[in-house]
C-alpha cells in the first residue's frame, strides 16, 4: 500500500510541476509578453551600444593624448618641430615596367 501511495504522489507532483512548466511556456508566447521581452532586449541593446560608444569615446581620447605625446604639442598647441618627410621616391619602381607587344597571335604567327 505504501508503494501505490508513493507513486501516486510522485505521479501527481511531476504532473503538477509539468503543468506548470506547460502554462508559464504558454504566457511567455502571448503576443503581450513577447512584446514586453522585445521592448526589454531593444532597451537592453540600447545600454550596450551606448556603454560602446563611451569605450570608442575613451579610447579615442586616449589615442589622441599619445599622438599628443608623440608628436611634442603642448596644451597651448605650439609644437615642436616634425621629423623630416619621407622620400616618396622610395615607393617607386626601380625600373620600368618591360611591355611585351604582340603584332600577331601569342608564337608571332597568323592565327586565322
Amino acid at each position: 500500500m505504501f508503494r501505490r501511495a508513493f507513486w501516486f504522489t510522485t505521479g501527481a507532483a511531476a504532473g503538477v510541476w509539468a503543468t506548470n512548466k506547460v502554462h508559464s511556456k504558454l504566457r511567455k508566447l502571448q503576443p503581450d509578453s513577447l512584446a514586453a521581452q522585445a521592448a526589454d532586449k531593444a532597451v537592453e541593446t540600447g545600454h550596450r551600444l551606448r556603454r560602446f560608444a563611451l569605450d570608442v569615446r575613451d579610447g579615442m581620447a586616449d589615442r589622441e593624448e599619445q599622438l599628443h605625446e608623440a608628436l611634442g604639442l603642448t596644451e597651448t598647441g605650439a609644437a615642436r618641430e616634425l621629423p623630416p618627410a619621407r622620400r616618396t621616391d622610395a615607393l617607386a619602381p626601380h625600373h620600368p615596367p618591360t611591355r611585351i607587344t604582340r603584332t600577331t597571335g601569342p608564337n608571332r604567327n597568323e592565327d586565322h
